[in-house]
């Protein structure tokens, strides 16, 4: 499991049936590359960690670079307490999202892609939005892998978690 900076459209193509399988938030392949991945691959540190099974794609995770002026960026910091928005926003690794196939689940595909996708970084702070449920086994995962609620998510049932790199210091 390796990482890269930049992707293909053959790369795109694979990973939106995984994408459509997990999350189902969007209505077609051309809406989603609209709305979300196109402008995300060009973003200041974009990275994808693909996971595969016997060849085929089974999981994904990628992020980049987190700036003010950014949708994510400006709604969490209009929901987090004033002073963690600004110790945290700006300049952090935003983890946009880790999808692993129901196939593979609960085999560690999803911690190896964060370990995959957070590896080498430079950014000093990490952030992502999930689950409130603390028994839900992505936040279980995420807890298990340093992460900490820093405030409330931007949507119902959704909190913001950060993390330190380890690499600069933290946990």
């Amino acid at each position: 499991m390796g990482t890269v900076g930049s992707v293909t459209v053959a790369d795109t193509v694979e990973l939106w049936p995984v994408y459509d399988a997990v999350f189902g938030d969007h209505a077609s392949y051309d809406e989603w590359r609209a709305e979300v991945w196109d402008r995300h691959v060009e973003r200041e540190g974009f990275r994808l960690a693909r996971a595969r099974r016997d060849g085929e794609l089974v999981g994904f995770a990628y992020g980049y670079t987190g700036q003010r002026g950014q949708w994510w960026t400006d709604h969490v910091a209009a929901v987090l307490e004033p002073a963690v928005a600004e110790e945290w926003l700006g300049g952090h690794f935003e983890l946009v999202s880790i999808g692993v196939l129901p196939s593979a689940r609960g085999a560690g595909v999803g911690g190896r892609l964060l370990e995959a996708v957070c590896a080498g970084l430079a950014q000093e702070r990490w952030l992502l939005t999930t689950t409130a449920d603390a028994a839900d086994p992505a936040r279980r995962m995420y807890a298990a892998h340093g992460w900490s609620v820093l405030g409330p998510g931007i949507g119902p049932g959704t909190v913001v978690l950060g993390r330190l790199n380890p690499a600069a210091g933290g946990p």
